[in-house]
């Protein structure tokens, strides 16, 4: 199923979560302009939240009830964009996409695409997504919050370079 949600340009407020038919299928919050914090929800209600660690670039994912699923962080590459999601016992996930592209694979232990995203908006607006979840490890709101993560790793980023 593929899902669209986006960012605001100030990063706060609530923003929906689209189906491919225009459907609501739930909503985020985007905690605060001054900070990354966000919640997922789905028609039900809260599922998860992610936030950065404190003073660190790991973006970490949490259930609604406060347990840890998962944390995202950056990897080192040269020639293309890599992320590493490790979901704990679920196995760990490697997020790539080729240097100056837009589109990223999730790929599980034995090189397997499991999810894929890419963003659709342009460069000077702000973060819109669609994401298609082929796992059946993890759930397409928990890949919600790992792309917000990527997203928020990479403004991050080009914050710290200007």
């Amino acid at each position: 199923m593929e899902l669209y949600f986006r960012d605001n340009f100030f990063n706060a407020g609530y923003t929906e979560i689209m189906t491919q038919d225009q459907e609501q299928a739930g909503h985020l919050d985007l905690k605060s302009a001054f900070g990354t914090s966000i919640d997922v929800f789905d028609p039900a209600g809260l599922t998860c939240s992610g936030q950065f660690r404190m003073l660190s670039n790991r973006w970490e994912i949490t259930s609604a009830d406060g347990g840890q699923m998962g944390v995202l962080r950056a990897r080192m590459s040269f020639f293309s964009k890599r992320y590493e999601y490790d979901a704990g016992p679920r196995g760990v996930y490697e997020v790539t996409a080729p240097a100056f592209s837009q589109e990223y694979d999730i790929t599980g232990m034995g090189g397997r695409t499991v999810a894929s995203f890419r963003r659709t908006s342009g460069w000077f607006s702000s973060g819109a997504f669609v994401l298609n979840n082929e796992s059946d490890q993890l759930e397409s709101y928990e890949l919600i919050a790992v792309v917000m993560g990527v997203h928020a790793i990479n403004k991050r980023r080009n914050s710290a370079a200007t």
